[in-house]
């Protein structure tokens, strides 16, 4: 058991999986899926990580130990519910950092967080740059 991910967080019957499979929203990416049902329970992750993905169960391990290490992180910023990641063969060759990017990838996509606001540059926009107070405006 993982002392940091108490039972209640997870996904754990056939039946929830199957109901969070049947019923919830699906967003994909090269490394992994994200079904998501909602409910009214705090946020439980399940995760599907076959022999498919990785054929030893060490390579098996890290991916779920590095993603339910991210998902303790997030997990109260979550909206309730139910969060299966299904795993894919990419999964095996990626890092730790490309696993929890995947991840945070699809909570933004499902609306489960935030978008990421990505800084303004001068010459992101087509107005120009505001001047500071007292300076003269800049010559065209």
């Amino acid at each position: 058991m993982d002392a940091g991910l108490p039972r209640s967080a997870r996904v754990r019957q056939r039946a929830e999986f199957d109901r969070v499979f049947a019923d919830g929203r699906r967003n994909a990416d090269p490394l992994m899926s994200l079904h998501w049902l909602r409910g009214d329970t705090p946020a439980r992750l399940g995760l599907a990580v076959s022999r498919k993905v990785d054929p030893r169960a060490v390579g098996r391990n890290r991916i779920k130990r590095v993603l339910r290490a991210e998902f303790r992180t997030l997990r109260l910023q979550l909206p309730a519910g139910d969060y299966v990641f299904v795993l894919r063969a990419a999964a095996r060759t990626s890092d730790g950092p490309a696993l929890r990017a995947a991840m945070h990838s699809l909570f933004r996509r499902a609306g489960a967080l935030p978008p990421v606001a990505l800084p303004v540059t001068a010459a992101d926009g087509t107005m120009p740059a505001a001047c500071p107070p007292g300076d003269p405006p800049p010559s065209p």
